[in-house]
C-alpha cells in the first residue's frame, strides 16, 4: 500500500533527519551507549515524551542524560533525589520579599527545557507525585497557580533497580508517564576500554557544545505528530494491548493510554528514518520500550514483563503492506 501524508514532506523529514544526526552523533561523542537504545532516548524527547533509565550505578545514566541536555541550547537542571526532598525542592513555591512586603514566586528546578531526576525511587511518594501533574500536563500548580513549562520539556530519570534499601517503588501512575523505560546494560569489552580511553585525561563532557536549538526540537516535535499512521496499524496496537490484558503471567495489561504512547513513539521513530509514515516494525521497534513497564507480570518481575511483550509481538498478526 502507499501512503503519504498531507503536512509533512519528505525534504522537511531530510532537514529534520540532519539535526537528529548531530544531536545523536554529539551524545555518542561523550556517551558509549547502544545503538538502538539511543535512538528510542531520542524518539522519546521528539515524541514530546520521557525516559526512565533503570540499571546499576555506573553504567553511564547520568552521562547520557547530561550529554543530551548539553547538546541542545537550552536550560538544564538536575534533583538528586532523596527521602527528605519535599514537593517544593522541586516545583518552587512562594517566598516572603521583604523589600515588596509581599510573597513572590521562586520558580524551582522543574522549570527547565531537559530536567534529569536522578535516583527517583529514592524521593517518598509524595515528592514523586509532585512530577505527575509536570510530566502528563507540561504545568505546575503552586499555592492555587498553575504555570506552564517552556517547551521543550523533556525529563530523564534514573533509578537502581537492585539496591533496594531506602527506596520507595515507583507506582503505576507515575511509571505510565514515562513514554520510554530502558536499560542500559554493561558495556561490550571494546566498548568499555573505549570508556577508559576518554576517561583517561578529561572528562568527555567538557567538550560538548549544544548542536541544536530548543526551537529546532520544537519544530522536529510537531513535524512528528504530522507522521501517518493508517488504520490496519491502528488495530494493531489496539490488538497487542488488548493481548497484554488477557495473558496468563499478567495481573495488569497496558492501558490505552499506553496504545497511545505506542503510536508517538513509533511516528517519532518513522521521522528518525526520513518516512512520512509508520510501519510496523516501527511499532515493534517502539514496543521493547513503551510496553513492558506498563505491564505488571503475576511475579512483579520486568523480565516476566518483557518475555510478555516478546510473546504478544510474535502472536498478533502484522498487517500487510
Amino acid at each position: 500500500m502507499h501512503i503519504e501524508a498531507t503536512n509533512i514532506t519528505k525534504s522537511t523529514t531530510i532537514t529534520h533527519r540532519e539535526k537528529i544526526e548531530r544531536l545523536t552523533k554529539s551524545v555518542r561523542s561523550v556517551a558509549v551507549i547502544d545503538d538502538s537504545k539511543l535512538t528510542l532516548i531520542i524518539a522519546a524527547l521528539l515524541a514530546q515524551g520521557h525516559v526512565l533509565l533503570e540499571d546499576v550505578p555506573g553504567i553511564g545514566k547520568t552521562l547520557v542524560a547530561k550529554a543530551l541536555a548539553k547538546s541542545i541550547d537550552g536550560s538544564f537542571k538536575r534533583i538528586q533525589c532523596a527521602p527528605d526532598l519535599l514537593p517544593s525542592d522541586i516545583t518552587g513555591g512562594a517566598i516572603y520579599n521583604q523589600r515588596q512586603q509581599e510573597f513572590e514566586f521562586v520558580p524551582g528546578p522543574i522549570f527547565a527545557n531537559v530536567l534529569l531526576v536522578d535516583e527517583i525511587n529514592r524521593a517518598s511518594p509524595r515528592t514523586q507525585s509532585s512530577l505527575l501533574e509536570a510530566m502528563a500536563e507540561r504545568q505546575v500548580t503552586s499555592d492555587g497557580v498553575t504555570r506552564r513549562l517552556e517547551r521543550p520539556f523533556f525529563l530523564m530519570a534514573t533509578q537502581n533497580p537492585v539496591e533496594m534499601a531506602g527506596t520507595f517503588p515507583l507506582p503505576e501512575a507515575q511509571l505510565d508517564r514515562f513514554l520510554v523505560a530502558i536499560s542500559l546494560g554493561y558495556p561490550t569489552f571494546e566498548d568499555e576500554v573505549s570508556i577508559l580511553e576518554r576517561e583517561e585525561h578529561s572528562d568527555p563532557l567538557d567538550s560538548v557544545e549544544s548542536v541544536v536549538s530548543a526551537d529546532e526540537i520544537i519544530a522536529i516535535q510537531e513535524a512528528v505528530l504530522a507522521v501517518s499512521v493508517t488504520r490496519a496499524l491502528k488495530e494493531y496496537i489496539v490488538q497487542a494491548a488488548a493481548a497484554t490484558r488477557t495473558h496468563g503471567d499478567v495481573v495488569l495489561g497496558m492501558s490505552p493510554r499506553g496504545g497511545a504512547a505506542l503510536q508517538r513513539c513509533a511516528q517519532a521513530l518513522a521521522l528518525i528514518q526520513q518516512r512520512t509514515f509508520v510501519t510496523p516494525d516501527d511499532l515493534k521497534t517502539a514496543a521493547l520500550g513503551v510496553m513492558p513497564h506498563r505491564i505488571i507480570a503475576r511475579d512483579r518481575r520486568q523480565e516476566t514483563a518483557r518475555g510478555v511483550v516478546e510473546q504478544v509481538l510474535k502472536s498478533v498478526k502484522v498487517p500487510v503492506e
